[in-house]
């Protein structure tokens, strides 16, 4: 016979899911950043502290592949970029390739590769 959940085992699961759901993080479009740029006038400073903590994740992701192994496609050189650089490494990139994003695009793909671009591996 099965018994019942109990009060502890659907707290437990509903925590779960709580916290599934709050780490499956959406990751911003262009053209939400756009919208949030225009949006109120806290809006580029919402946009542009996004950007800045989209950047950071980036080369914290890239130094721990890095660590793991794998070929390191950033070379900061003890020369990381300040967080405030993070709208001009994106609009650069957008200016240096009008044709290739599309405004549904994440915006961490974009800095990523103007990461790339600005710090490349000789």
């Amino acid at each position: 016979m099965k018994h019942p959940p109990t009060l502890t085992h659907l707290f437990k699961t509903t925590a779960w899911l709580l916290a599934t759901t709050l780490c499956t993080a959406h990751a911003m479009s262009l053209r939400e950043l756009q919208a949030l740029s225009q949006s109120e006038p806290q809006g580029e400073n919402y946009a542009n502290y996004y950007l800045a903590g989209v950047m950071e994740g980036a080369m914290e992701a890239h130094l721990k592949d890095a660590r793991h192994g794998a070929r390191p496609t950033l070379c900061l050189s003890g020369r990381a970029p300040p967080p405030t650089m993070a709208r001009r490494l994106l609009d650069a990139e957008l200016q240096r390739h009008p044709d290739v994003y599309e405004a549904d695009m994440p915006v961490q793909l974009v800095l990523t590769n103007a990461l790339a671009a600005s710090y490349p591996c000789k």
